[in-house]
């Protein structure tokens, strides 16, 4: 995968963890046996919670539209005109579009889990 074509789902990845950062944060340090009253530092970041998403909403559309963007539109030396990398990236498009949506709504499920 050419660097150019990951900057969108690893910066997407990114945002969702700064989104889930002040719920999904403190409980996996928890569950990791690290303790303190540190932790409680990390809520701070809830007033940043809807940028982080608006981020995150935008990096994987950006990169949903450079993955899925019809093949004819490709150069025909360049990455994206082979089948099976197209097969590739979109398998790591949706994986790691899974793991930003679990970041994303931890503070819903969360309270289930403790």
């Amino acid at each position: 995968m050419q660097k150019s074509n990951q900057v969108p789902i690893i910066g997407g990845l990114v945002a969702a963890i700064g989104a889930g950062l002040c719920c999904a944060g403190p409980l996996i340090l928890l569950l990791l046996g690290i303790s303190g009253s540190w932790i409680s530092n990390l809520t701070l970041l809830e007033p940043f919670r809807p940028i982080f998403i608006f981020m995150v909403v935008s990096a994987f559309g950006f990169a949903g539209w450079k993955i899925y963007r019809p093949i004819e539109e490709c150069a025909d030396d360049t990455a994206c005109a082979v089948p099976q990398v197209r097969r590739g990236r979109q398998a790591m498009f949706w994986i790691s579009l899974l793991i930003a949506l679990l970041f994303v709504t931890s503070n819903y499920w969360i309270v289930w889990v403790v």
